[in-house]
């Protein structure tokens, strides 16, 4: 008896104990703490997060920080730039103090800014950076994917499941309902013409990118979306040359389908929404059917549309250096097929890099990166088969698929994997773009005066798209003999920069200048036309010769011709000074000129101090 008490006294408490134990973590609290250096020098803007959370805060001038309603046995994440990040255990403690370690290798990292480099401790601005090893981990053919939650104050949303689609990249949110709201993509110093799925991953080194008004100051208004330098890999000067390859494939299967009701609950809906035909003899009701509509079927359109797919990149380079240049070759494969029949994405990647010094005062490079994609099969949609009815069978009794199905309210062409593959020259959809992306560049340094240097920089984009539409008499619509139609569409956009940069970097004992002035001239021509066409006389012809349809038949509509020229000039200046390493201070400003304006309006001037 007295071991069944004094086991029954244990046991409760054992609960006891435990409850507390659960009271005690879940008490929240307020935590007060202060971050200094190993100097015991208070920090000021260093990032206090609870771990797991979105609770959070910055420290004030005098290091210190307070958070409320944090669990007693919370960690909290401290993190600033130039230091090492660290993770504390709060155990119950409401005070803590916290030393942060300088990240000597993170401050001393060269970061892009416009027109030249800053090591990453001499920034004033705000930038992001992400480095080639960190791209690569992710195995993509589509940049946006490897920078996808990865750079801090950049948005990236994905607007389109088809291979080969670009996300939307907002550095700034979405600044103007009308306006673009793209950020500029700067190619090796270049503006970029084409779009960013254009770059192969693996031909980048890093990727800075500026999201302050800053890069206003030093691109002009294009900049006033943010501003992302791309920079893709070069040689080394000595290296013996080196090849490199890099592949990745994988499988691409569905890995959650829409949720959508089987025929049973579409029955039974219907029949409780009073979707029926009464029997007015026997007083029985039954829901109402379309022609092709039965109970106790069953089909599921998505398994009868969806395929595996499957995704493929090959890369091969080669990059070495003499003692007084260096080179890098390389090429790129990549391939996406879709999910869906007849979706697919593949693209071929050329570049070349090569920089030669002559002397001690000359340096010339080249850099070319250039790319030539097809893109299958963009109008295939998904809602022709999430809007059919589970309750149609849509074969015929001698196992072939109707060529139409009809429901309570409609009729709809059969839209199936086996549909779609067995449909030949009657449909088409296929576009094919290429683009060239050139720069040449040379720079001399002034003799008698260290440090002073002129570098003028030319740049030659040309980005070109064809697409192709073709649908035979009677596909995807219910009518049988609803007229064939096609469309061919044609655009061309090239541009040529020159930009003139005279820079001056000097170190005075603690006292470090770097000025750059910079006055460049560009223009960009875009062509665009469309023409369409009805009663295409044959499948043979598709969208490749739609003068065969009757000329009464064919739309050339001036709303989709354009042809734009425009120009633009620009004189940008920037001093940057720090002292000692502990105090930047930086002074920009641009002015830029657009035959876009109208007269008296055509000049804009784009200033920006931080420190």
């Amino acid at each position: 008896m007295k071991r069944k008490t004094m086991n029954l006294f244990k046991g409760i408490c054992i609960v006891l104990l435990s409850t507390f134990s659960l009271l005690v973590s879940a008490q929240t609290g307020t935590v007060r703490g202060t971050v200094v250096d190993t100097d015991g020098e208070p920090l000021i803007g260093v990032t206090v997060q609870v771990q797991g959370t979105t609770t959070g805060t910055v420290t004030d001038i005098d290091g210190n920080f307070t958070l409320s309603d944090v669990p007693a046995n919370a960690t909290l994440e401290i993190s600033y730039v130039g230091m090492h990040s660290q993770t504390v255990a709060l155990e119950g403690r409401s005070t803590i103090q916290v030393t942060m370690v300088e990240d000597t290798e993170q401050l001393d990292e060269i970061v892009v800014v416009g027109y030249g480099t800053m090591r990453r401790e001499a920034v004033t601005g705000s930038v992001s950076s992400i480095q080639a090893d960190d791209i690569r981990q992710i195995a993509t053919g589509n940049l946006t994917s490897a920078l996808q939650g990865r750079l801090p104050g950049v948005q990236m949303q994905q607007s389109s499941s088809k291979p080969g689609a670009d996300m939307q990249i907002r550095i700034r949110g979405t600044r103007s309902l009308n306006a673009d709201n793209n950020p500029l993509i700067v190619l090796d110093g270049i503006p970029f013409a084409g779009t960013i799925s254009d770059i192969n991953p693996n031909d980048i080194r890093s990727i800075d990118v500026l999201k302050d008004a800053s890069s206003t100051a030093i691109y002009g208004s294009r900049g006033a979306n943010g501003v992302i330098m791309i920079t893709t890999f070069k040689g080394v000067a000595g290296q013996k040359a080196t090849v490199s390859y890099n592949a990745f494939y994988g499988a691409k299967t569905l890995y959650n389908r829409y949720p959508m009701m089987t025929g049973d609950e579409l029955y039974q809906m219907r029949h409780v929404a009073g979707i029926y035909i009464e029997d007015l003899g026997g007083g029985n009701s039954r829901p109402t059917m379309g022609a092709d509509e039965a109970e106790g079927v069953n089909t599921d359109w998505q398994d009868l549309m969806f395929d595996n797919g499957m995704v493929m990149s090959h890369d091969v380079g080669v990059s070495g250096g003499t003692a007084t240049g260096s080179y890098n070759f390389g090429a790129g494969y990549y391939q996406d097929t879709s999910l869906l029949p007849g979706q697919e994405y593949r693209r071929i990647n050329l570049r070349a890099n090569i920089d030669q010094a002559v002397g001690d005062y000359f340096r010339f490079g080249l850099t070319t990166n250039n790319n030539y994609n097809t893109n299958d099969g963009q109008n295939i949609g998904m809602y022709s088969t999430l809007a059919t009815s589970p309750l149609i069978n849509p074969y015929n009794e001698d196992g072939s698929l109707k060529r139409t199905v009809k429901s309570i309210d409609d009729e709809t062409w059969t839209m199936t994997r086996e549909r779609m593959e067995g449909l030949g020259d009657s449909y088409a959809d296929n576009q094919r773009g290429y683009g060239s992306y050139n720069s040449l560049y040379a720079d001399v340094k002034i003799p008698g005066v260290e440090g002073l240097s002129y570098r003028i920089n030319l740049g030659l984009n040309l980005r070109g798209m064809n697409r192709g539409t073709y649908q035979g008499t009677g596909i995807f619509s219910n009518a049988r003999d609803a007229a064939s139609t096609g469309s061919l569409e044609k655009s061309l956009t090239y541009q040529w920069v020159a930009e003139n940069i005279v820079t001056y970097d000097k170190y005075f004992d603690k006292h470090h200048i770097n000025f750059t002035g910079l006055y460049s001239e560009e223009q960009t021509h875009y062509d665009r036309s469309l023409v369409s066409a009805l009663k295409i006389p044959s499948d043979h012809f598709q969208y490749w010769n739609l003068g065969q349809a009757a000329k009464a038949d064919v739309t050339v509509n001036p709303n989709d011709q354009r042809f734009e020229e425009s120009g633009l000039k620009s004189w940008m200046g920037r001093i940057m000074y720090d002292y000692d390493n502990k105090y930047m201070f930086s002074l920009a400003m641009r002015s830029d000129g657009s035959s876009r304006l109208s007269p008296g309006y055509k000049w804009h001037t784009y200033p920006a101090v931080s420190a």
